[in-house]
């Protein structure tokens, strides 16, 4: 099939591009990396009155510091993120995670962004921005606001976005040097939806759980904090950390579902599992260093 008409605008400015936005009522759709996008115009699951691409706004690409924080232009290619070596260096996690997104050819027009806002349940990077409590910037004629990503997500493919509002940034807070990583994910095969999957940071004083961030994905209708197990590692000494035990209060939090992959009970018991086998690992490579 082919898309329904539209008008195509691709503007060089977020100001002109948020000029659009509140000129079309809610008539457009951004277009940034289209991976999503694209099949859905082509098949008329969406029809908007006009494709507003945003591939020409220099001011949203690339990797910068903020204030306390490594900010990711939303347009910024995922291949682009995976080969940054200041993200490396101060969000190696996000980089693990994003290795795991599509495949290589995908990642070559995905983009970081277009990723978050759209909020595929089963997906990386919106995980990974609620566990390392990232900060969405949206944009508007009306001003900007800042939207924690734990605030963000409404349900499945909703978030808070006013239909006028354009994501500027995605600004992740610094985490100490030296911090533990977690990531592990199941999925059929490599490049697919993870059937199950969980990414966080733990950040230590004094041999001491001083922070924690951790979400899963594939686990609910949005990526899901793990609130209950953050809460009970603080403040723990990494000698007696239970992983088993705080595996359970993560899936907890979760709300998995039945489909024609897995069933709710299978991200359940595999969940739990993963949890306990992945932190566990971590805190032994820790004790050992």
């Amino acid at each position: 099939m082919k898309p329904a008409p539209f008008d195509y605008v691709a503007p060089t400015t977020v100001e002109d591009a948020c000029q659009v936005l509140a000129d079309a009522g809610g008539g457009a759709t951004m277009l940034a990396g289209g991976q999503t996008l694209m099949p859905l115009l082509n098949l008329r699951m969406s029809q908007p009155f006009i494709l507003l691409d945003i591939n020409k706004i220099e001011a949203l690409k690339g990797v910068s510091r903020a204030q306390g924080a490594t900010r990711v232009g939303p347009v910024t290619r995922q291949c682009e993120a995976l080969a940054s070596a200041e993200l490396a260096a101060a969000l190696p996690v996000l980089v693990e995670a994003l290795s795991h997104v599509g495949h290589h050819q995908t990642r070559n027009r995905g983009t970081i962004g277009g990723s978050i806002a759209l909020g595929e349940p089963a997906a990386e990077m919106p995980a990974t921005a609620v566990a390392l409590g990232a900060v969405i910037e949206a944009r508007s004629v009306r001003g900007t606001r800042q939207i924690p990503a734990r605030e963000f997500y409404l349900g499945p493919y909703m978030n808070v976005l006013e239909p006028d509002e354009l994501v500027t940034a995605i600004d992740y807070p610094d985490w100490p040097q030296g911090h533990i990583t977690l990531f592990r994910e199941v999925a059929q095969r490599p490049g697919d939806f993870a059937l199950v999957g969980m990414v966080g940071a733990l950040a230590l004083e004094g041999g001491k759980i001083a922070r924690a961030g951790i979400a899963w994905f594939g686990m609910g209708p949005t990526p899901i904090a793990a609130a209950q197990a953050e809460q009970a590692l603080l403040g723990q000494s990494i000698d007696a950390i239970d992983p088993q035990a705080i595996a359970e209060l993560a899936v907890a939090d979760t709300a998995p579902f039945d489909d024609h992959h897995a069933s709710a009970e299978y991200r359940r018991t595999v969940g739990r599992r993963i949890f306990a086998r992945t932190l566990g690992e971590a805190l032994n490579i820790r004790k050992a260093a």
